[in-house]
């Protein structure tokens, strides 16, 4: 792989050098799984249709594997020093992404049929699973003493990640839940892979053990504020856009950050907010589109975007106190507030 200049990367550009660094390796990776959850994973990855046979629909976004990336070369290394790193990390996301669409019932991915939808539920998941054994092997295996390290501080990821997740399927079950609850389950469900993506990035960059805690600090705040701003899309995203449909997280009465500051915020709208969520059945479009008017007159979108704001901030400061090459550091704070800022 050739390194780029990091100060020759626009913030969107930066996340398809990401992808492209990491999908050689990724599919070599997934090629070692059996046939039929090779075919799975093909689809879900946009890589192939349901038969397998080969396209380009459309990938993630790879945010992960460029800040792995970027805090290698942060540090002093290059990007192909953290080359497995980032696809470790590409593995541990989209077996999450395999998981949650279970879970959750979501029923499109990245525009496409999710993967349960096409091949079930059963094998949806065993792809899954195969996906995160993959991660944990890319990296125990590497004769790179940052090994074990980095296998420690992937899997510490890995299990905050299914906290997060119990989390937020227990906050389903529950009539309300309080914002320090709503923000533990986010970073565990969000933050933690990313703060693990930026670490990662940092020890295997070669950067002192301060270099990689700030980083990945940095990573976490950031991650925080990602999942943020992906509450509001669940809610307000336009679905030609996000490709989920309109209003998919009131659908399915999550307590998302926004919807949690409404239903705390002790106001006429919040109550109303309240009793629709707790009726039985599914919810009829007029009372969707009620609720999320409900939201936001409850301050719910506008305490979002403060805490967005705000962890935007903190993170940054990690990422001055890492004293770090300046030009990485750079398309790191550029990168950083097109996440906290995306429209999809």
């Amino acid at each position: 792989m050739r390194d780029v200049v990091a100060g020759e990367r626009s913030r969107r550009d930066v996340m398809a050098w990401g992808r492209e660094a990491v999908e050689p390796e990724l599919r070599a990776a997934v090629d070692t799984l059996p046939e039929t959850l090779r075919r799975v994973a093909g689809f879900h990855f946009g890589w192939s249709d349901a038969q397998g046979r080969p396209t380009r629909a459309g990938a993630g976004k790879s945010v992960r594997s460029a800040l792995t990336l970027l805090c290698s070369e942060a540090v002093g290394g290059t990007a192909a020093h953290a080359t497995t790193a980032a696809t470790s990390v590409e593995l541990v996301h989209n077996f999450s992404l395999l998981h949650d669409d279970v879970m959750d019932g979501d029923t499109v991915r990245r525009h496409r049929p999710a993967a349960w939808r096409l091949f079930g539920v059963n094998l949806a998941i065993l792809t899954g699973d195969a996906l995160l054994t993959l991660a944990l092997d890319l990296l125990t295996v590497s004769d790179r003493p940052e090994a074990r390290q980095g296998g420690r501080l992937l899997g510490a990821a890995v299990r905050e990640l299914v906290h997060g997740q119990s989390l937020d399927l227990d906050f389903e079950h529950r009539r309300t839940v309080e914002l320090d609850q709503c923000v533990r389950m986010s970073e565990g469900k969000t933050a933690a892979l990313l703060g693990a993506a930026s670490g990662l990035g940092a020890l295997f960059g070669g950067g002192d053990h301060d270099q990689v805690d700030r980083l990945r600090l940095f990573g976490e705040r950031v991650g925080l504020a990602f999942q943020f701003a992906d509450d509001l899309l669940g809610i307000w995203g336009d679905p030609e856009v996000t490709g989920k449909p309109v209003h998919s997280d009131l659908r399915s009465r999550k307590k998302s950050l926004p919807v949690a500051a409404a239903l705390t915020s002790a106001t006429p709208p919040g109550d109303e907010l309240a009793a629709l969520y707790e009726r039985q059945g599914e919810l009829a479009d007029a009372e969707v589109t009620r609720a999320a008017e409900l939201v936001e007159l409850a301050g719910g979108r506008e305490h979002c975007r403060e805490r967005i704001d705000a962890l935007l901030a903190e993170g940054l400061g990690h990422l001055d106190d890492a004293a770090v090459d300046a030009s990485a550091a750079r398309d790191l704070a550029g990168l950083a507030q097109l996440l906290a800022r995306r429209d999809h």
